[in-house]
C-alpha cells in the first residue's frame, strides 16, 4: 500500500490537470533546461500519429528488451495507474518514486506563471527517472499532436509518424492536411523519419516537411510478414514501422530477436481478451473501423454485445456508425471521467443515426453493464481508453489501484 504522504504528492500531480492542455514549448523547454534534462548521451525515438502510435512504441520497446537494451518508454494515458506511463524493460516507476519526483518538481515550479501542465510535469518526471535509471535509449510517444506537444522539446535520433486520421480536430485542425502538419511538426532538421502509406493529403504534408528540413524519409509499402503478439492485421503495419525505426536508429538485431520481440509484446486494451471480454480503446473513426475489421477477422460469424462509453469532444456518431455492423446490442455506460458523456446522451446519438434497430440499454457504471451480460455473450468494451482502464481494473480485480485521470 502506498503511504499517505506519497499519495498526497500524487494527488497534487493529478490536480495540475485543472491547468488544462496548453500546447506550446516555452514552458517545457524552460523546465527541462533548468533540470538539466534529458541526461547527456541519452537517445530518443519519437512517435506521433493519430492511431497506432502506442502499439508501435510497445513493439519497439519489446524488441529492445529482446535485444538486451534497457530502454525507457513514455506513453499516455495510463489505464489503471500513473506508473504505466513511465517504465524501462525491467519495471515501471513506483508510487514512491513518483511521489519523490513530484516533491522536487513541485518545489521547483512553485510560483511559475504560467504553471507547467500535468503533461509537462509528467514528461519531466519521466526524463528524470530515465536519467536515474541510466537508460541509453527512450521510446517517446507524443501526447497530443506533435508540433507543440511537450515531447517535441526533445531532439530524437529517429522520428516516426503512424497513420493520421480524424481526432482532436478542435485543437489540430479541420482537414487532414492541417492535422498532418501538426503531426509532422516532430520532424527535425536532418533527423530521419519513418512513416507508412497514408491518405495522399496527409502523406504529401509529411513528405514536403521532411524535404524542407533535410530529413531522410522512409515510407513503408508493406506490413511485417510474420505474426505479432497483438491481434489484427493492422498491427503488422505498426510492427513494420517499429522494425524500420530501430534499423534506422542503427540497431542490427538478428531476425530471431526481432521476431521474439514482436511476439512477446504486451499492450493492453488493444483487442485484449480478458475476463471473457474483448477490450479495446478505439475512440475515433479510424480506430473504430479497424476494430470492426479485427472483430470480423477473429469472430466472422458472431456479433458483439457492445459496452460503449465515450468522452465529450469526440465524433461519437461516426464511431458508433463504424461499429454498428458488428453490434448485436448496445449497452451505453458512464465511467469515472469528468469528460464522460452520460449514457442517455449516447443512446440519443445512436438513435439519431437512424440505422438498423438494435437492443439498447443504459447503465450508470461499467460494473452494472457487465452484470447485465448473458453468460454466453461475446462482449466488446470500447469507445474510450478511460473506459478501458476502468474496465480492465474491474476485470483484473485491481479496482483499489485504479487512478482516475482526465488526460
Amino acid at each position: 500500500m502506498i503511504n499517505d504522504t506519497a499519495q498526497k504528492e500524487i494527488d497534487w500531480l493529478y490536480s495540475t490537470q485543472f491547468y488544462g492542455i496548453k500546447l506550446g514549448l516555452d514552458n517545457v523547454q524552460r523546465l527541462l533546461s533548468e533540470l538539466n534534462l534529458p541526461a547527456a548521451g541519452q537517445r530518443f525515438i519519437h512517435v506521433a500519429g493519430t492511431n497506432g502510435k502506442g502499439s508501435t512504441c510497445a513493439f519497439m520497446h519489446s524488441i529492445l528488451r529482446a535485444g538486451g537494451i534497457n530502454a525507457g518508454l513514455f506513453t499516455s494515458p495510463h489505464l489503471i495507474h500513473f506508473g504505466e506511463r513511465i517504465r524501462d524493460v525491467e519495471r515501471m516507476i513506483t508510487s514512491e518514486e513518483i511521489a519523490a519526483g513530484v516533491v522536487r518538481l513541485r518545489e521547483h515550479v512553485a510560483g511559475w506563471d504560467p504553471h507547467p501542465t500535468f503533461f509537462e510535469l509528467a514528461l519531466a518526471l519521466a526524463l528524470e527517472w530515465f536519467a536515474q535509471r541510466g537508460t541509453p535509449w527512450v521510446v517517446l510517444e507524443t501526447g497530443l499532436g506533435g508540433r507543440l506537444d511537450a515531447t517535441n522539446a526533445i531532439t530524437p535520433a529517429v522520428s516516426v509518424i503512424t497513420p493520421i486520421g480524424w481526432d482532436h480536430m478542435d485543437m489540430l485542425g479541420d482537414t487532414l492536411a492541417k492535422i498532418a502538419a501538426e503531426k509532422a511538426g516532430i520532424i527535425k532538421p536532418g533527423v530521419p523519419v519513418v512513416t507508412m502509406r497514408q491518405e495522399p493529403e496527409a502523406l504529401e504534408v509529411i513528405a514536403r516537411t521532411a524535404a524542407e528540413r533535410g530529413a531522410p524519409l522512409t515510407i513503408l509499402e508493406t506490413p511485417w510478414p510474420g505474426e505479432t503478439g497483438l491481434a489484427g492485421k493492422h498491427q503488422r503495419w505498426n510492427a513494420a514501422m517499429a522494425v524500420a525505426a530501430l534499423r534506422t536508429a542503427g540497431f542490427n538485431f538478428d531476425e530471431e530477436v526481432i521476431a521474439r520481440g514482436l511476439r512477446e509484446v504486451q499492450w493492453p486494451a488493444r483487442f485484449q481478451k480478458v475476463g471473457g471480454c474483448i477490450l479495446d480503446g478505439a475512440h475515433n473513426i479510424d480506430a473504430a473501423r479497424v476494430l470492426a475489421q479485427t472483430w470480423r477477422e477473429e469472430f466472422p460469424e458472431e456479433q458483439a454485445e457492445i459496452i460503449f462509453g465515450a468522452v465529450a469532444g469526440k465524433d461519437t456518431a461516426a464511431v458508433l456508425r463504424e461499429l454498428a455492423p458488428i453490434a448485436g446490442s448496445w449497452h451505453f455506460t458512464g465511467f469515472e471521467s469528468p469528460r464522460a458523456l452520460p449514457p442517455e446522451k449516447l443512446r440519443e446519438i445512436w438513435s439519431e443515426l437512424g440505422l438498423e434497430s438494435r437492443p439498447v440499454a443504459t447503465h450508470a457504471r461499467i460494473a452494472e453493464a457487465l452484470q447485465a451480460m448473458r453468460p454466453e455473450a461475446r462482449v466488446l468494451i470500447a469507445g474510450s481508453l478511460y473506459l478501458a482502464g476502468e474496465a480492465l481494473a474491474l476485470l483484473e480485480n485491481k479496482t483499489a489501484a485504479f487512478e482516475r485521470s482526465a488526460q
